[in-house]
C-alpha cells in the first residue's frame, strides 16, 4: 500500500466497532484511500505475562488470537465488499495510544480514524483514556467517529482563530481550512468557518491599551472587538476561497457556542487545530479542544502543524 494513501482504523469491540468500520469505509471511498484495519483488543496479552504457561492456558491464548484475527477479517470482508483494499492486524499490547503511534509511525497513514464517545471528568484527569492521549500527542490527522450516520453533502465546519489568540499560529488555520476544504471536496460537502470570541474575557485588556484621559463606553469597545474579529475572519475566508457568508462570528465561549453551532447546522464534521504542548502544559485537564470535542455531536477532525497533513 502507499504511504500516501492508506487510513489507519482503530477497532475496538466496547467502542462501536460497526460504526467505526461503516465511518472508515466512507471516508476511503471519498478519498480513494486503502484501509489497515487492526483490531486492538489487549486482554488476551494478560496469559502472556505468566511466568509459567501451562499447555491449557497456551491453548487457550491461541485460541483467542485464533478469534480475534476472524473477527477483524470479517469486519474487513464488510469493507472489502465495495471494492477497497483493507489489510487486517491484531494487536494486544498496552497502553493503546503508545502501540497506535507505533504503528502509524511503521505505515505513514493519511490518517487515524478512531471511534469516541462522551467521557467523565474522571477519565480525563486521571490521563488514562486513549482518545485523550492521541488528542495530546499524534503527528497524523486523526479522526474521531461519533455520529452514526453521515449527511449526505456534509456541512464541514473549520474552527479557526484568525486573531491568533491562545498562541495559535496563522499556520494552524491554514492546515484547519485546508483539511476541511480537502474533506469537503471529497464529499460534496461545504466548508463553514467557525470563530468564538469572549468580549468580556478581551475587555480589561483593551481597556489597559486604550487607556487615556477620555472615557471609552463599554459599547463602543464592545464594537470595536467584534469589527476586528469579523475584519479578520472575512479576510481568512477570502484567502481562502470561501463564501464570506460562510464566515460565522460567533460570541461566546467556545466549548459552550461550537456544539451549539454544529446542531444547528446539522454539521457531519468539525475540524479543529491542536499545538504540540510540552512540560506541564502537556498536563492541563479540561482544556478548551477537550471541552468541545466532548459535547460535539458529531464527528471530529483534529489536525496539527507538521509533516503529515490532509489538506495537501
Amino acid at each position: 500500500m502507499s504511504e500516501r494513501n492508506l487510513i489507519l482504523a482503530i477497532l475496538e469491540l466496547d467502542s462501536e466497532p460497526d460504526r467505526l468500520v461503516k465511518r472508515a469505509a466512507w471516508i476511503a471511498k471519498a478519498f480513494e484511500f486503502d484501509i489497515h484495519l487492526v483490531l486492538f483488543d489487549p486482554e488476551n496479552s494478560l496469559m502472556s505475562k505468566v511466568f509459567s504457561i501451562s499447555s491449557e492456558v497456551d491453548s487457550l491464548r491461541r485460541e483467542v488470537r485464533s478469534a480475534q484475527e476472524k473477527i477483524v477479517e470479517e469486519y474487513a470482508d464488510t469493507i472489502r465488499a465495495s471494492g477497497i483494499v483493507v489489510e487486517t492486524s491484531v494487536l494486544q499490547l498496552r497502553p493503546l495510544d503508545d502501540h497506535i503511534l507505533e504503528i502509524a509511525d511503521e505505515l505513514k497513514p493519511r490518517m487515524i480514524v478512531k471511534a469516541t464517545r462522551y467521557h467523565s471528568f474522571a477519565e480525563r484527569s486521571i490521563l488514562v483514556d486513549t482518545d485523550w492521549q492521541l488528542m495530546r500527542t499524534c503527528s497524523y490527522p486523526l479522526w474521531f467517529v461519533k455520529a452514526d450516520e453521515m449527511p449526505v453533502n456534509p456541512v464541514i465546519i473549520a474552527a479557526v482563530d484568525p486573531g491568533h489568540s491562545h498562541d495559535k499560529p496563522a499556520a494552524l488555520d491554514k492546515e484547519i481550512v485546508g483539511s476541511a476544504s480537502a474533506v469537503a471536496a471529497a464529499t460534496g460537502g461545504e466548508v463553514h468557518l467557525a470563530h468564538t470570541y469572549e468580549v468580556m474575557a478581551e475587555l480589561g485588556a483593551a481597556v489597559t491599551w486604550a487607556l487615556r484621559a477620555e472615557k471609552i463606553s463599554v459599547d463602543e469597545i464592545e464594537t470595536r472587538m467584534k469589527n476586528e474579529h469579523r475584519e479578520a475572519l472575512e479576510k481568512l475566508a477570502t484567502e481562502n476561497h470561501i463564501a464570506v457568508k460562510n464566515a460565522h462570528l460567533l460570541p461566546g465561549r467556545a466549548h459552550e457556542v461550537l456544539p451549539a453551532f454544529t446542531r444547528e447546522k446539522s454539521a457531519g464534521v468539525f475540524v479543529m487545530g491542536a499545538l504540540s504542548r510540552w512540560g506541564i502544559k502537556k498536563m492541563v485537564i479540561g482544556n478548551t479542544a477537550e471541552r468541545i470535542i466532548n459535547h460535539l455531536p458529531c464527528d471530529t477532525l483534529i489536525v496539527r502543524l507538521g509533516e503529515y497533513q490532509l489538506g495537501e
